[in-house]
């Protein structure tokens, strides 16, 4: 439903403010989402996921915004904000493509004509939408931090308005309001878990949520590749980079203010690695079904990470954003397939005489497999001149039905082994 549920965020704003050590007070007006421009997203009790996490856990589905991601938020709190004057000149935003998707979204909705700076290698998926919402898109920078340096050049340099993506107290303010709408759909959350790029999410959802309820435990988490909160957090120096599934939050230099408020507010800070986060991808896809970008699933990653230190608990999982590549998409699905083999190519030995093929094939079939791709190798091989090698790719149920087939197969007199992947 589109509703302002009587939520006020000025509330997060003014802490925000005074965080920052701003000299005025910020706050957003009671409609600074209007009537049906933010959606008060779902946040729905997933079972399936609690079951195999160990605790129960609501998942807040932010990916169903209009742009597919929670930014959006933060940048209407910021382009209602400004006057007739600013509104104007126009805005710049930096972005890995949600951040650029919320601002010329709105931007567009309110005249105001907006300049999208997005590192080179952003997702085409997010290139072409940040266009469809009207937004003028620079592609330039190897990262976002590089993209981000030269987006506030160009503001200067053209003297327009620049919107930041987490490091700006009213923008702080709009993401923060995800809290607030979790904690009036559950009021009996334990513990909310928050993915941490450059720090305006989870700022917010933490002051937002310790003004409602202080007792609560707040997790952040960031990728292993991409750790600077977590270092300011623990005092370590873990390094930083990499190419990374959650590239909406891979940022090698969170925000000042942001990282001061997250060292005071979260109650710790975990990593996950690329596996993981390609594993609770795909448990969103196959047990939720629900579509997730990398750093929307990476929540749900940590819980499965690390299942004693959530057993028993009521957690709030934060879907940030849907917005994936398809191709990746389908290549993370495959690889999982692959992983748990469910999908596998099985390499064996044959003999060059006429049946040999039919006799796999007719054993793959009584075994119940779906062969999928044969390849054959007689030429790039040193096997000797009568025998090749056939690589078959097969769909089974499981592993133990891929073994069955795998034994079927050698106890019919083959050579096979799983091919490497």
């Amino acid at each position: 439903m589109s509703t302002n549920a009587n939520l006020n965020t000025a509330f997060s704003a003014r802490d925000i403010a005074r965080s920052c050590q701003l000299d005025q007070a910020v706050s957003l007006p009671d409609d600074w989402r209007g009537a049906s421009d933010i959606l008060f997203s779902p946040c729905v009790p997933s079972p399936v996921l609690g079951e195999i996490c160990g605790c129960d856990i609501v998942v807040k589905l932010e990916n169903l915004q209009a742009t597919g991601s929670f930014k959006e938020r933060g940048a209407l709190a910021k382009l209602s904000q400004l006057d007739g004057a600013e509104r104007n000149l126009g805005v710049v935003a930096a972005s890995a493509g949600n951040h650029a998707q919320g601002v010329a979204r709105h931007g567009t909705r309110l005249g105001i004509s907006t300049t999208i700076f997005m590192p080179v290698g952003t997702p085409n998926v997010k290139v072409s939408q940040t266009r469809k919402w009207g937004g003028t898109v620079k592609l330039c920078g190897s990262d976002f931090d590089e993209t981000n340096r030269l987006a506030k050049s160009y503001c200067q340099a053209n003297g327009t308005i620049f919107v930041p993506a987490f490091e700006d107290p009213v923008v702080i303010a709009g993401q923060g309001s995800i809290a607030s709408e979790m904690l009036v759909q559950h009021p009996d959350l334990d513990t909310l878990v928050v993915p941490v790029g450059g720090g305006g999410l989870a700022s917010g959802m933490c002051l937002a949520a310790r003004t409602q309820r202080p007792d609560i435990e707040i997790i952040g988490v960031q990728s292993r590749l991409f750790p600077a909160v977590y270092n300011a957090f623990h005092g370590k120096t873990e390094p930083v980079g990499g190419i990374t599934l959650a590239e909406g939050i891979a940022v090698r230099s969170p925000g000042r203010h942001t990282t001061q408020i997250l060292k005071t507010q979260l109650d710790d800070v975990l990593l996950v690695d690329e596996p993981a986060l390609e594993r609770a991808l795909n448990v969103y896809l196959t047990s939720m079904h629900v579509l997730p970008e990398g750093a929307g699933a990476i929540g749900l990653a940590a819980v499965l990470d690390n299942p004693a230190r959530f057993a028993g608990r009521k957690v709030g999982l934060v879907l940030t954003g849907g917005n994936i590549d398809p191709r990746l998409l389908s290549s993370l699905v495959l690889r999982d397939l692959a992983r748990t083999r469910r999908l596998a190519r099985l390499r064996i030995e044959l003999v060059d005489i006429p049946g040999q093929l039919a006799d796999v094939s007719r054993i793959i079939a009584e075994a119940g497999g779906n062969v999928t791709d044969v390849a054959y190798h007689k030429t790039f091989s040193n096997l000797p001149a009568k025998v090749t090698n056939i690589d078959i790719s097969l769909e089974a149920q499981d592993s133990n039905h891929m073994d069955r087939i795998h034994a079927a197969l050698s106890q019919s007199g083959f050579s096979v082994s799983y091919a490497d992947y």
